[in-house]
């Protein structure tokens, strides 16, 4: 086997990479914002790799990355599945894998306090064609992985990045994928995949916060479209009130356009989240019979006052893109619920009443990539002229 270093040529759909303590490790934050963030949420959300891939050419037959993850839990709750390794050979699925090993982070969600266990890198293999073929190794969405080393039984050739238009997103942990099947079935992958563009998935787990310094990462990303998905976590923080909305979310879109006056820009609002639609946060975690659910605590009386619920936030988001629209007519708006509204949910119900089902990230996928990408949408003439 042919052992190739670990660099970042090797790394596609992240904007860093740091060294770890035994490898290479993707940071989809760069350090400038990273600096500025002192949220851990965040901070964990952004070092796990959703939408990275280890991308080479090569006409090997065997292929193994390994890898040092790091696996994060709540006390009381019981451990996600482990982070699937999905292999692409020249575009088309062609495999999953799991690895042993690595750390485990337990927060104990009554306490904050957090526990760290060390363990060892492990491997993940894959059989190839044999023939010089395009591979795509999407390393997991929801778990800290180190890139530690790449095995090959035939030499590799870098892929530089650039073929495709960049379809920069920022949004939840729903855009992160969490409930995904695996880091290319979350449902920007799907979409991606179908257009037929390059993702650079912002999507980050409880921490779509209108952030200032996210909002400069947009505005400095090289991109061909950028779509920014709004709401959920405002409302499940219970973090601002109805008058401090509108003017984040301008401020925000006023940032991205400083460094991308013309660029096609689409604002999303929430998907249907029926704990959250009538009562403000914040969210909580609980586990119902061995399994992990969430539930709103906020009072709805206090809707009247200013407090935020998804009805609110799709109504605020809605005024503020018409309102400039009329100055900016690259910037449209796509009401969530055309991606998951209530048959979705009488049909495909949220398992932890707060994130999509596998299924759910299928479908949005598919919706996403023809309502946005297809014929007369928002984002057609800026994606691939041969789709």
């Amino acid at each position: 086997m042919i052992t190739t270093a670990i660099g970042p040529e090797l790394l596609h759909g992240v904007l860093d990479a740091v060294d770890g303590e035994r490898g290479l490790l993707p940071q989809r934050l760069p350090a400038p914002a990273r600096a500025r963030n002192t949220d851990p949420q965040l901070a964990g959300a952004q070092s796990q790799p959703s939408g990275v891939r280890v991308v080479f050419r090569t006409a090997a037959r065997t292929v193994e990355l390994e890898t040092l993850r790091t696996r994060i839990g709540l006390v009381g709750a019981p451990l996600r599945p482990d982070g699937a390794y999905d292999l692409l050979v020249d575009g088309r699925p062609a495999g999953s894998a799991t690895t042993s090993g690595g750390k485990l982070l337990m927060t104990d969600p009554a306490t904050g306090e957090v526990a760290v266990t060390d363990g060892p890198p492990g491997p993940v293999r894959f059989t190839l064609p044999g023939r010089d073929a395009l591979v795509e190794i999407w390393l997991p969405h929801n778990e800290i992985t180190e890139v530690v080393a790449l095995r090959t039984d035939a030499p590799v050739a870098f892929v530089p990045p650039g073929g495709r238009p960049v379809w920069l997103h920022h949004g939840s942990s729903i855009s992160q994928g969490s409930n995904a099947a695996g880091p290319s079935t979350t449902w920007p992958a799907l979409a991606a995949r179908s257009a037929g563009v390059e993702l650079v998935n912002l999507g980050f787990s409880g921490s779509a916060m209108l952030d200032p310094f996210v909002a400069r990462t947009l505005r400095d990303t090289p991109a061909a479209m950028i779509s920014v998905k709004i709401g959920i976590n405002v409302v499940n923080a219970d973090l601002m009130r109805r008058r401090a909305f509108a003017p984040a979310v301008h401020g925000f879109l006023d940032t991205i356009r400083d460094g991308h006056p013309d660029t096609p820009l689409l604002v999303v609002s929430p998907v249907l989240c029926p704990i959250h639609e009538h009562t403000p946060g914040p969210g909580a975690p609980e586990v119902v019979d061995g399994r992990l659910r969430f539930r709103a605590t906020g009072d709805p009386a206090e809707v009247a006052a200013g407090k935020l619920t998804l009805s609110v936030i799709r109504e605020e988001l809605a005024r503020v893109v018409a309102g400039r629209t009329p100055q900016d007519p690259a910037l449209s708006h796509l009401d969530g619920r055309e991606l998951y509204g209530d048959a979705d949910a009488a049909e495909l119900p949220l398992p932890d009443r707060l994130h999509p089902c596998p299924e759910a990230h299928l479908r949005m996928g598919e919706r996403f990539a023809r309502l946005v990408f297809g014929a007369g949408g928002p984002f057609h003439a800026a994606g691939p002229r041969d789709r």
